[in-house]
């Protein structure tokens, strides 16, 4: 099954909880308190940068969900939530949530005492919630640390969702390895997890990884993972495992398919390199160029099939300069205005993408978690969502998920998978402090070398 098929399916998933949210709006979130205020200007780009990054993170921080420690999967500011929903969290967009941790204390939002309590909080809870061979679920029970299915036959290990959570993990390692005695204490837990997931069993007996697996109905899911996609760091993750490594065979004949991820389509004169899955002409929605490289640096980063910077930076120019030109002529697009990727939508949720699914919906972490790639047009995004449609598109963590200027639809609610990349993205666009890290921890470099990457930071 290709990856068309799985975002189409992952996205009716959604939609019925959409469906259902909307239709049920019985628990309120409590009135906002003055913390959705803007300035109505900063001293320089880099204060507001700074700006924007504490109130995305603070979805993690202030909104997280209180037994775990970890981030919500979604929060609705409009008066909408599912009853049961409340209690939802999602390890990979926790993952996300976790390197943005770290950002906090480099930048002050938190003390390192504040963020190491807890980060201890969040090991403790990983270490005792439900894992399948070292792997968790795609959603957790806040409270109790159970499976809350995500559909019915994925009620057990999501393997891309589990390396998104262990990339932030090997972060805050790297981190806080060589610190006081309780850091160290945190660096080992981390560690052990690390060590415990069982990334040969997702072989399935094959040379390639499969996404889920489930005590009760085995590999039924069925999803093998073939690139180009968002899941290239479970095969970095995968291939670097101290315990339980998989052979370089399963990245080149699984994710590579035996050589023909290679691609010559080229769109608005940029080189794609690799083939998106289906999506070849003009790339794939931008979540793509973001989920694995929150820790896993594109810089510098080539193998026999790609140079992945200027796959990634390519990936961003054309989604900008698709919305740029605009075919199906909706209102708002433009130079500072743009940016499709997976998100609430007019219709649900969806994958929003150029020419393939562009429904006239913008979601502000397109643009924003691009701006390592796309450094000018991101800043020009940004200022024109935050000083010209602030009003309609801010609140209590920052931007809203999505907007459809054309719709007159401006939804107030976060999904943490777009509202936690934008904190670290930003971060490692200022600093790389997040691909420092993760790419300095000795197994990620030794893994790279084992599937035939270069690496030049």
């Amino acid at each position: 099954m290709n990856n068309r098929i799985l975002l189409s399916i992952i996205a009716l998933a959604i939609s019925g909880i959409f469906l259902i949210a909307c239709n049920n709006s019985s628990k309120k979130e409590p009135a906002t308190t003055g913390e959705e205020s803007r300035p109505a200007s900063f001293a320089s780009d880099d204060e507001l940068l700074d700006f924007i990054q504490k109130k995305h993170f603070n979805y993690m921080w202030e909104g997280a969900e209180p037994i775990s420690g970890l981030a919500p999967e979604r929060i609705h500011m409009d008066g909408i939530y599912p009853q049961d929903d409340a209690d939802v969290i999602t390890t990979g967009g926790s993952g996300f949530g976790i390197a943005g941790l770290l950002v906090g204390i480099e930048r002050g939002f938190i003390t390192r005492e504040e963020g190491v309590e807890r980060l201890h909080k969040i090991a403790d809870y990983l270490a005792a919630a439900d894992r399948f061979h070292g792997v968790w679920s795609h959603w957790l029970h806040g409270p109790t640390g159970k499976v809350k299915p995500f559909g019915k036959k994925d009620n057990g290990g999501d393997l891309v969702e589990s390396a998104f959570l262990m990339q932030g993990l090997l972060c805050v390692r790297e981190y806080f390895k060589a610190g006081n005695e309780s850091e160290k204490q945190l660096a080992g837990k981390i560690d052990t997890l690390w060590r415990e997931m069982d990334w040969t069993w997702y072989l399935n007996g094959q040379d390639v990884l499969y996404w889920h697996w489930s005590p009760e109905y085995g590999w039924e899911m069925n999803f093998p993972l073939e690139g180009y996609n968002e899941c290239l760091i479970t095969y970095i993750l995968a291939a670097s495992s101290p315990t339980h490594s998989i052979p370089a065979s399963a990245y080149h004949n699984g994710w590579a398919r035996g050589g023909d991820i290679k691609s010559e389509a080229v769109a608005y004169g940029h080189p794609l390199v690799l083939k998106h899955n289906g999506a070849e002409a003009y790339g794939g929605p931008l979540f793509w160029s973001h989920y694995s490289h929150i820790g896993l640096s594109p810089k510098g980063l080539k193998d026999q099939y790609a140079d992945y910077w200027q796959l990634n930076r390519n990936h961003a120019l054309i989604n900008y300069e698709y919305c740029v030109e605009n075919p199906k002529g909706f209102e708002g697009y433009g130079d500072n205005c743009w940016g499709l990727t997976a998100s609430y939508s007019v219709n649900g949720y969806s994958a929003h993408m150029p020419v393939k699914n562009d429904l006239g919906v913008i979601t502000p972490t397109a643009s924003l978690s691009s701006f390592p790639y796309t450094p000018e047009q991101s800043m020009k995004a940004l200022k024109h969502f935050y000083f010209d449609l602030g009003d309609k598109i801010w609140g209590k963590y920052g931007f809203y998920d999505a907007f459809s200027i054309q719709d007159n639809w401006y939804p107030q609610r976060y999904l943490a998978i777009d509202q936690l990349t934008i904190t670290p993205m930003i971060e490692n666009y200022r600093t790389g402090l997040l691909w420092n890290l993760f790419m300095g921890a000795p197994e990620i470099q030794e893994g790279l070398k084992k599937l035939g990457f270069t690496y030049e930071n």
